[in-house]
Protein backbone atom coordinates (compact mmCIF):
# COMPACT_ATOMS: atom_id res chain seq x y z
CA UNK A 1 0.00 0.00 0.00
CA UNK A 2 2.62 2.15 1.33
CA UNK A 3 0.34 5.29 1.52
CA UNK A 4 2.27 8.51 2.95
CA UNK A 5 0.15 11.00 4.48
CA UNK A 6 1.39 14.58 6.03
CA UNK A 7 0.28 15.69 9.36
CA UNK A 8 -2.90 17.73 8.13
CA UNK A 9 -4.10 14.75 5.65
CA UNK A 10 -3.45 12.63 9.17
CA UNK A 11 -5.84 14.75 10.98
CA UNK A 12 -8.72 14.62 8.41
CA UNK A 13 -8.25 10.70 8.03
CA UNK A 14 -8.93 10.52 11.75
CA UNK A 15 -11.49 12.74 11.50
CA UNK A 16 -13.40 10.68 8.76
CA UNK A 17 -13.04 7.24 10.66
CA UNK A 18 -14.12 8.92 14.21
CA UNK A 19 -17.46 10.16 12.18
CA UNK A 20 -18.29 7.79 9.26
CA UNK A 21 -20.17 7.12 7.21
CA UNK A 22 -20.66 11.52 7.31
CA UNK A 23 -22.21 13.14 4.38
CA UNK A 24 -19.99 15.12 2.32
CA UNK A 25 -21.44 18.40 3.39
CA UNK A 26 -21.42 17.66 7.24
CA UNK A 27 -17.83 16.73 6.50
CA UNK A 28 -17.22 20.24 5.10
CA UNK A 29 -18.70 21.90 8.59
CA UNK A 30 -16.83 19.87 10.51
CA UNK A 31 -13.79 21.13 9.07
CA UNK A 32 -14.29 24.62 8.88
CA UNK A 33 -14.94 24.17 12.86
CA UNK A 34 -12.03 22.14 13.22
CA UNK A 35 -9.32 23.45 11.20
CA UNK A 36 -11.26 26.58 9.53
CA UNK A 37 -11.14 25.22 5.85
CA UNK A 38 -13.25 26.41 2.90
CA UNK A 39 -15.33 23.48 1.46
CA UNK A 40 -12.86 23.98 -1.24
CA UNK A 41 -9.97 22.81 0.89
CA UNK A 42 -11.96 20.15 2.58
CA UNK A 43 -12.94 18.54 -1.51
CA UNK A 44 -9.27 18.66 -1.79
CA UNK A 45 -7.91 16.64 0.73
CA UNK A 46 -10.85 14.24 0.43
CA UNK A 47 -10.25 14.01 -3.33
CA UNK A 48 -6.42 13.10 -2.43
CA UNK A 49 -7.19 10.75 0.09
CA UNK A 50 -9.57 8.95 -2.11
CA UNK A 51 -7.47 8.45 -4.41
CA UNK A 52 -4.65 6.98 -2.01
CA UNK A 53 -7.55 4.10 -1.72
CA UNK A 54 -8.54 5.15 1.80
CA UNK A 55 -12.02 6.64 1.50
CA UNK A 56 -14.61 6.70 -0.67
CA UNK A 57 -17.67 9.99 -1.44
CA UNK A 58 -20.06 7.58 -2.97
CA UNK A 59 -23.65 9.66 -3.63
CA UNK A 60 -21.89 12.15 -1.03
CA UNK A 61 -21.34 10.07 1.69
CA UNK A 62 -17.56 9.53 2.86
CA UNK A 63 -16.84 6.00 4.38
CA UNK A 64 -13.38 4.35 4.36
CA UNK A 65 -11.76 1.99 2.34
CA UNK A 66 -9.57 0.61 5.35
CA UNK A 67 -9.83 0.94 8.85
CA UNK A 68 -8.19 3.55 10.67
CA UNK A 69 -6.60 -0.14 12.45
CA UNK A 70 -5.52 -1.96 9.15
CA UNK A 71 -4.18 1.52 8.45
CA UNK A 72 -1.59 1.49 11.21
CA UNK A 73 -1.24 -2.74 11.15
CA UNK A 74 0.05 -1.88 7.04
CA UNK A 75 2.29 1.42 8.31
CA UNK A 76 3.90 -0.92 11.08
CA UNK A 77 4.46 -3.83 8.33
CA UNK A 78 5.97 -1.44 6.04
CA UNK A 79 8.12 0.04 9.01
CA UNK A 80 9.20 -3.03 9.95
CA UNK A 81 10.15 -4.27 6.39
CA UNK A 82 11.79 -0.99 5.33
CA UNK A 83 13.75 -0.38 8.22
CA UNK A 84 14.60 -3.99 9.43
CA UNK A 85 14.68 -6.12 6.21
CA UNK A 86 11.06 -7.55 7.69
CA UNK A 87 12.60 -9.14 10.94
CA UNK A 88 10.25 -8.69 14.39
CA UNK A 89 13.08 -9.82 16.80
CA UNK A 90 15.88 -7.33 15.03
CA UNK A 91 13.03 -4.42 15.22
CA UNK A 92 12.19 -5.76 19.19
CA UNK A 93 15.37 -5.78 19.46
CA UNK A 94 16.56 -2.07 18.71
CA UNK A 95 13.48 -1.18 20.33
CA UNK A 96 14.40 -2.55 23.85
CA UNK A 97 17.95 -1.82 23.71
CA UNK A 98 17.62 1.71 25.49
CA UNK A 99 14.24 1.50 27.32
CA UNK A 100 13.52 -1.67 29.14
CA UNK A 101 9.39 -3.31 29.17
CA UNK A 102 7.41 -3.39 32.29
CA UNK A 103 5.94 -6.39 33.24
CA UNK A 104 2.92 -5.72 32.21
CA UNK A 105 4.44 -4.62 28.09
CA UNK A 106 6.03 -8.36 28.49
CA UNK A 107 2.86 -9.45 29.28
CA UNK A 108 1.01 -8.31 26.72
CA UNK A 109 3.22 -9.29 24.03
CA UNK A 110 3.69 -12.94 25.37
CA UNK A 111 -0.47 -12.87 24.67
CA UNK A 112 0.43 -11.48 21.14
CA UNK A 113 2.68 -14.24 20.36
CA UNK A 114 0.69 -17.21 21.85
CA UNK A 115 -2.56 -15.85 19.60
CA UNK A 116 0.13 -15.79 16.77
CA UNK A 117 0.69 -19.63 17.64
CA UNK A 118 -2.99 -20.63 17.25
Amino acid sequence: MAVELGEVQMQFAKLIWEKEPVGSGELVKMCADEFGWKKSTTYTVLKKLCEKGLFQNVDGVVTSMISEEEFYTRKSEEFVEETFGGSLPAFLAAFTSRQKLSKKELAEIKKIIDNAKE
